[in-house]
Protein backbone atom coordinates (compact mmCIF):
# COMPACT_ATOMS: atom_id res chain seq x y z
CA UNK A 1 0.00 0.00 0.00
CA UNK A 2 2.40 2.25 0.95
CA UNK A 3 4.60 1.74 -2.56
CA UNK A 4 1.18 2.48 -4.59
CA UNK A 5 0.59 5.29 -2.69
CA UNK A 6 3.99 6.25 -3.46
CA UNK A 7 3.44 5.83 -7.37
CA UNK A 8 -0.03 7.85 -7.26
CA UNK A 9 1.77 10.88 -5.21
CA UNK A 10 -0.81 10.02 -2.21
CA UNK A 11 0.27 10.20 1.62
CA UNK A 12 -0.39 7.08 3.96
CA UNK A 13 -0.68 6.80 7.57
CA UNK A 14 -2.09 4.63 9.93
CA UNK A 15 -4.78 5.11 12.38
CA UNK A 16 -6.05 2.22 15.59
CA UNK A 17 -8.69 2.62 17.96
CA UNK A 18 -8.80 1.69 21.72
CA UNK A 19 -6.32 -1.58 21.18
CA UNK A 20 -3.95 -3.52 23.69
CA UNK A 21 -0.51 -3.03 24.14
CA UNK A 22 -0.02 -6.54 21.68
CA UNK A 23 -1.65 -4.76 18.99
CA UNK A 24 0.00 -1.28 19.43
CA UNK A 25 3.55 -3.09 19.00
CA UNK A 26 2.26 -5.18 15.67
CA UNK A 27 1.00 -1.75 14.59
CA UNK A 28 4.26 -0.27 15.39
CA UNK A 29 6.26 -2.94 13.74
CA UNK A 30 3.76 -2.67 10.83
CA UNK A 31 4.35 1.04 10.54
CA UNK A 32 8.30 0.90 10.64
CA UNK A 33 8.61 -1.65 7.54
CA UNK A 34 5.72 0.46 5.20
CA UNK A 35 7.65 2.64 2.94
CA UNK A 36 6.30 6.01 2.24
CA UNK A 37 4.46 6.24 5.65
CA UNK A 38 3.91 10.03 5.58
CA UNK A 39 1.91 10.94 8.16
CA UNK A 40 2.42 9.37 12.05
CA UNK A 41 0.52 6.46 12.80
CA UNK A 42 -1.95 7.50 15.92
CA UNK A 43 -3.32 5.30 18.42
CA UNK A 44 -5.49 5.51 21.73
CA UNK A 45 -3.63 3.05 23.78
CA UNK A 46 -2.53 5.79 26.45
CA UNK A 47 -6.54 5.70 26.92
CA UNK A 48 -6.17 2.43 28.44
CA UNK A 49 -6.57 1.75 31.86
CA UNK A 50 -3.15 -0.15 32.73
CA UNK A 51 -5.10 -2.83 34.62
CA UNK A 52 -6.66 -3.87 31.42
CA UNK A 53 -3.62 -4.48 29.44
CA UNK A 54 -2.57 -7.82 28.77
CA UNK A 55 0.93 -7.45 28.44
CA UNK A 56 3.51 -8.24 31.28
CA UNK A 57 5.66 -5.13 33.20
CA UNK A 58 2.64 -2.49 32.33
CA UNK A 59 1.69 -0.22 30.21
CA UNK A 60 3.96 0.42 26.87
CA UNK A 61 6.11 3.67 27.55
CA UNK A 62 6.13 6.49 24.93
CA UNK A 63 8.82 8.85 24.81
CA UNK A 64 8.62 12.34 23.01
CA UNK A 65 4.96 11.01 21.67
CA UNK A 66 6.35 7.76 20.23
CA UNK A 67 7.14 4.23 20.75
CA UNK A 68 10.39 2.61 20.40
CA UNK A 69 10.45 0.12 17.76
CA UNK A 70 12.36 -3.32 19.17
CA UNK A 71 15.49 -4.23 16.69
CA UNK A 72 15.62 -8.07 18.25
CA UNK A 73 12.91 -10.69 16.80
CA UNK A 74 8.71 -10.80 18.06
CA UNK A 75 7.22 -7.98 19.07
CA UNK A 76 8.92 -7.13 22.33
CA UNK A 77 6.29 -8.25 24.52
CA UNK A 78 5.21 -11.37 27.16
CA UNK A 79 1.40 -11.70 27.37
CA UNK A 80 0.21 -11.60 30.93
CA UNK A 81 -2.09 -15.44 30.85
CA UNK A 82 -3.96 -14.40 34.29
CA UNK A 83 -4.71 -10.83 32.39
CA UNK A 84 -5.59 -12.19 29.39
CA UNK A 85 -7.87 -15.00 30.94
CA UNK A 86 -9.66 -12.12 33.52
CA UNK A 87 -10.63 -9.92 30.11
CA UNK A 88 -12.13 -13.10 28.22
CA UNK A 89 -14.27 -13.81 31.38
CA UNK A 90 -15.47 -9.79 31.23
CA UNK A 91 -16.28 -10.33 27.22
CA UNK A 92 -17.65 -13.34 27.76
CA UNK A 93 -20.29 -11.58 30.03
CA UNK A 94 -21.02 -8.30 27.72
CA UNK A 95 -24.83 -8.64 26.54
CA UNK A 96 -24.07 -7.36 22.82
CA UNK A 97 -22.20 -8.87 20.37
CA UNK A 98 -22.77 -6.86 16.96
CA UNK A 99 -21.59 -3.35 16.48
CA UNK A 100 -23.57 -1.10 14.94
CA UNK A 101 -22.36 1.81 13.13
CA UNK A 102 -24.36 3.12 11.18
CA UNK A 103 -26.94 4.29 14.44
CA UNK A 104 -23.25 5.50 16.25
CA UNK A 105 -22.62 8.08 13.23
CA UNK A 106 -26.63 9.21 12.52
CA UNK A 107 -26.77 9.91 16.32
CA UNK A 108 -23.51 11.90 16.32
CA UNK A 109 -23.08 13.26 12.39
CA UNK A 110 -26.14 13.48 11.83
CA UNK A 111 -30.16 10.98 11.09
CA UNK A 112 -29.28 11.69 7.24
CA UNK A 113 -25.66 9.78 7.26
CA UNK A 114 -25.27 6.78 4.98
CA UNK A 115 -22.70 4.50 4.81
CA UNK A 116 -20.57 5.05 1.23
CA UNK A 117 -18.53 2.21 -0.11
CA UNK A 118 -15.84 3.06 -1.26
CA UNK A 119 -15.56 6.83 -0.41
CA UNK A 120 -13.01 7.70 -2.77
Amino acid sequence: LGRLCETFGMGLSMHSNSHLGISLMAMTHVAAATPNLTYDADTHYPWLHPADDVIEGGKIAFKDGAVAVRTTPGLGIAIDRDALARGHERFQRVPYRDRDDIGFMRRTVGPAWEKLLPRW
